[in-house]
């Protein structure tokens, strides 16, 4: 087995004169948990894409599993499996019809010994039998995983498996994936954009933002190279920038939209200068944040992960969401 589940070298993807992804270098230890962390549109899900053989390569060197991408495709799939951010089960079809379909999709033969055990293991056996379309958003989540881990895959990629969850479901997922993870010996690379999910699930985190890789380590190496606190103000007036600098511990004072997010060595220190700078009447909200995966996304791109840019919707979400209030 290699020491890498997947490594890249200059991955690259252009499409006419946009650069989705942008010379990405990528190692992921064998039996690891990576994380892609970004925004919508940050070229996470094209990175997927490509590592699996459905997007061809632009530039850069790829391989998965001990294979290289470009040379060897076909022996790249049988190795991998993806868990999608959207639904890819048959409502009309039992759990077990969905195994045995994924079964021939992967040409597999000696297969059932296998489904029964991943019934068993995510606690479905008893509903084997049922239709789909009757299972809970959690049951068919368990489903999900279950089909890719049929073929015994050497790695899995999850793309957004949480979007459009709510909290509680969310977590179920997260204890679910640490599991499988834990029981089956994967390989996985996750994507999202939630802060916490990248946080409690990834030895290794990777920030990539319009493409390119921003930072990289474990959560406690990115949040030990932020040596500062955030203190987020939102006014009622118009707040001059040199004003908010002059605040005897603001390190650094930057716009986003009508909030100020404001720098400083010690919040606990310059709380009260901001407040006696600012007319208290004037603040409509305060927040403090101390060093966490935001704050080394803010520090390292210039804007929160959950800013979005206007006009710009989530698509994905939202037909996540609605094919769930259907069910």
């Amino acid at each position: 087995m290699p020491t890498e589940a997947i490594r890249t070298h200059g991955l690259t993807k252009v499409y006419g004169t946009f650069t989705a992804v942008d010379h990405v270098d990528l190692s992921v230890p064998t039996g690891s948990v990576f994380g892609l962390l970004g925004p919508n549109g940050a070229g996470k899900t094209t990175i997927i894409k490509m590592l699996t053989g459905l997007s061809d390569i632009t530039e850069g060197d790829a391989s998965v599993a001990g294979f290289d991408v470009r040379r060897d495709p076909m022996h790249v799939k049988r190795n991998v499996g993806w868990v999608a951010a959207e639904v890819i089960l048959d409502d009309d079809l039992s759990a077990w019809e969905n195994l045995w379909l994924q079964a021939k999709l992967q040409r597999l033969t000696d297969w059932k010994g296998r489904a029964d055990a991943l019934l068993g293991y995510f606690e479905l056996t008893d509903r084997r039998k049922d239709k789909v379309s009757k299972y809970s958003t959690g049951m068919r989540k368990k489903l999900e995983i279950a089909l890719a881990l049929l073929h015994q895959p050497q790695v899995i990629f999850m793309d957004e498996p949480t979007i459009g969850l709510d909290p509680n479901t969310r977590r179920m997922l997260w204890e679910l994936i640490e599991g499988a993870h834990k029981e089956f010996g994967i390989s996985i690379l996750l994507t999202s954009h939630y802060i916490e999910e990248a946080d409690r699930l990834c030895d290794t985190v990777a920030i990539i933002d319009h493409g390119k890789f921003v930072a990289c380590g474990t959560p406690d190496e990115l949040k030990s190279k932020v040596r500062a606190d955030l203190i987020e103000v939102e006014t009622g007036e118009s707040v001059d920038a040199a004003k908010l600098q002059a605040i005897p511990g603001v390190v650094e004072a930057r716009s986003q939209g009508k909030t100020w997010i404001l720098r400083v060595g010690s919040a606990e220190e310059a709380l009260p200068k901001v407040l006696a700078a600012l007319r208290s009447d004037g603040i409509r909200r305060i927040n403090v944040e101390k060093p966490s995966l935001e704050t080394v996304f803010l520090e390292t791109t210039g804007h929160r992960l959950g800013a979005s840019t206007e006009g710009n919707v989530d698509y994905r979400k939202f037909y996540a969401q609605m094919r769930r209030a259907r069910q």
